[in-house]
């Protein structure tokens, strides 16, 4: 199984990114009926990504990030790169899709995907708004691109189950 999981918030401007991406590819792969793959729109719920990702033989996440470079520049970078365990919380909210790719590893082992790749786009904007910049708009459309590489990769290497 292959899943793509796209993060971000709806109402912050270009943190929207992953989520916009994984709801376009939505709409790409509705109709091919591809067994075995998962799109998924999981917001800012790093819990919901790490029960989304079990069971899953390939991972792929999709976020905004913020490191000041030049805005939309996309990074594609292997998860583990980037999988951290969460500190001590009482609070879900503090628990992002890096530590659930930490803790799924550690609770559900080799039924957690050890094939993660993680796309961050550079963000111009992360204030309130309901549109990402016009400057992501091209790196949306090459990681979309890119996605739709690795699936169809996926299925001709004979992942169909």
């Amino acid at each position: 199984m292959l899943t793509v999981i796209g993060c971000g918030n709806l109402n912050r401007s270009d943190d929207a990114v992953g989520v916009i991406i994984a709801q376009k590819l939505q709409n790409i792969f509705k109709d091919k009926k591809l067994a075995n793959l998962q799109i998924y729109d999981c917001g800012t719920a790093g819990m919901e990504v790490m029960f989304q990702a079990r069971g899953s033989k390939k991972l792929i996440i999709i976020d905004a990030c913020s490191t000041d470079s030049e805005p939309g520049t996309i990074y594609r970078v292997p998860g583990e790169e980037l999988e951290e365990l969460p500190e001590a919380s009482y609070s879900l909210h503090d628990f992002r899709w890096d530590h659930a790719l930490a803790a799924g590893r550690k609770i559900f082992k080799e039924e957690f995907p050890n094939d993660v790749t993680v796309y961050l786009i550079e963000a111009e904007n992360l204030r309130l708004g309901l549109k990402i910049s016009p400057s992501l708009e091209t790196s949306v459309e090459k990681v979309i691109e890119s996605i739709e590489e690795e699936i169809n990769d996926f299925y001709l290497e004979g992942n169909r189950k």
